[in-house]
């Protein structure tokens, strides 16, 4: 059994203990569009982390709020905020606690199987979710697409591999992640988002935003050379003592588009 199918397994069994979350929920401040910023000025998904299966405990004590809007006041794109609770320690409060003090778009970080999730992270704030195609079957990455959508929620796809990146397009997906850490593994390469990049197909709607493994300007400045419009960043952000200047410096040198 891999990571990934781990995690699946154990995802099915949390989501039974879910109860149905209200038709109207809390209000957030207006968010803006993530594929709308990307398509002005590249930018950074600044994520919340406080451990990962492969790392361990990164920043499980992180006040989500200020570093949140450390991130939002230091130019980030998005905020990204892991909810998973048993592999990475996160919450769907965090993600809650956060949309409700930024203004900037924010990505329910998870593993996606089942509509409820969906609906739990929309009533919590989010205005894009996670789809892994890695994680799901064919018809249930297109259920799941279609009912994110139908929700007017941004939705972010991501891939890991050429076959992957075919299921992606199919969907006509707008926003699509090269995730660079193997999911199966947990093995981690930024030269995987520099191989798809050469058969993405850019030009048209679609925006590459490159994901894990990114822990330097200069693998900020590889990914972005690669064509990625966006990086989505946690561990090295979560470490830095000034993550808000890890994030202009990584966009610093990039062109309005």
């Amino acid at each position: 059994m891999t990571i990934l199918d781990k995690i699946i397994e154990t995802k099915r069994m949390e989501i039974k203990q879910y109860e149905k979350v209200e038709a109207n929920g809390p209000s957030f401040p207006k968010k803006t569009r993530l594929a709308d910023h990307l398509r002005s000025k590249n930018g950074v998904i600044s994520e919340i982390k406080r451990a990962s299966p492969s790392k361990g405990d990164i920043r499980t004590e992180v006040d989500v709020v200020a570093q949140a809007k450390r991130y939002e006041a230091s130019g980030a794109a998005a905020i990204s905020v892991l909810t998973d609770e048993t592999y990475f320690k996160g919450s769907i409060d965090d993600l809650r606690e956060v949309a409700k003090n930024v203004s900037i778009p924010v990505l329910c970080k998870d593993f996606m199987i089942s509509e409820i999730q969906i609906d739990r992270a929309k009533h919590a704030g989010a205005t894009i979710v996670l789809l892994i195609v890695a994680a799901l079957e064919k018809k249930e990455l297109h259920r799941l697409f279609d009912y994110a959508a139908g929700l007017d929620l941004e939705v972010l796809v991501e891939v890991h591999d050429a076959q992957e990146l075919a299921q992606a397009l199919e969907l006509d997906a707008e926003l699509i992640g090269i995730n660079n850490r193997d999911l199966k593994t947990f093995e981690v390469t930024v030269e995987r988002t520099v191989e798809l990049a050469k058969t993405f197909p850019f030009g048209d709607k679609r925006l590459l935003i490159s994901e894990s493994g990114l822990h330097s300007k200069e693998d900020a400045a590889v990914a972005f050379g690669s064509g990625a419009s966006g990086i989505l960043v946690g561990e090295a952000l979560m470490r830095s003592e000034d993550p808000g200047a890890w994030i202009q410096e990584a966009t610093a040198e990039e062109a309005v588009k």
